[in-house]
């Protein structure tokens, strides 16, 4: 066998891992959707959707896994290619772990329709960051399947805004629970599923540092914007 059929094997491999990431991303960015409607129309059908289809973002963890755990046993991968397959496991880690978070956004708001919570508190407020982190996953997923850095260093950059609508919310709560202390406990609720928002805007950014990883070969974790700038660059 060629070594030109051999690697044209080897990109077909590495093509279908990366559209099973994709698939899985457009999952969880569904689940999403449906826990805000869940949330905003007080829907417990919706939320128990939501619940069930955990699974099926688990399954397909597992599966990208096995196939990378595969290519790398039967590949043996260059430098780059390794690089690329490292990456792509920690961005299904960081689905995974934004589903886990949608899943508990559903799982908060069931319990809060079944309690019979007091429906006056700002819960479609929630919308805003919501929606935020919803397009902030939209955008991963397109600076993923075109490994466009530009994108990924205002993805980064777009997690402040869903941290400051974190930080406005929790503010807005306090001023509830002060004004009624009957208020205390569903707030808290709501502050758990503001943030598990935020946190599934934080798993978006994890995994566009892992796009500007694939392209320059450059861990920006844990790094300053200025130092994310000058790598993407």
């Amino acid at each position: 066998m060629s070594d030109k059929h051999i690697s044209s094997q080897f990109d077909a491999e590495l093509n279908s891992i990366s559209t099973h990431v994709l698939e899985m991303g457009g999952l969880v960015e569904s689940q999403l959707h449906q826990a805000v409607y869940a949330l905003v129309h007080l829907s417990l059908e919706s939320a128990q959707q939501v619940i069930e289809n955990e699974a099926k973002i688990n399954q397909m963890e597992v599966q990208i896994d096995h196939e990378i755990i595969s290519t790398i046993g039967r590949r043996q991968p260059t430098a780059r290619d390794l690089r690329f397959l490292m990456a792509i496991s920690r961005t299904t880690q960081n689905l995974e772990r934004a589903g886990d978070e949608v899943a508990r956004i559903a799982r908060m708001v069931k319990s809060i329709i079944e309690s019979g919570s007091p429906r006056n508190l700002p819960s479609s407020e929630l919308r805003v960051a919501a929606d935020l982190a919803a397009a902030l996953l939209r955008k991963t997923l397109d600076s993923f399947a075109r490994l466009d850095t530009v994108m990924a260093v205002a993805i980064i950059k777009g997690d402040d805004e869903i941290d400051q609508e974190y930080n406005g919310f929790l503010r807005k709560l306090i001023t509830y629970m002060v004004e009624d202390p009957r208020t205390i406990s569903p707030s808290l609720n709501l502050l758990f599923l503001a943030k598990a928002i935020e946190r599934v805007g934080d798993h978006a950014k994890n995994i566009a540092e892992q796009i500007i990883f694939i392209v320059k070969g450059e861990d920006v974790r844990h790094t300053s914007m200025t130092n994310v700038e000058s790598v993407a660059r």
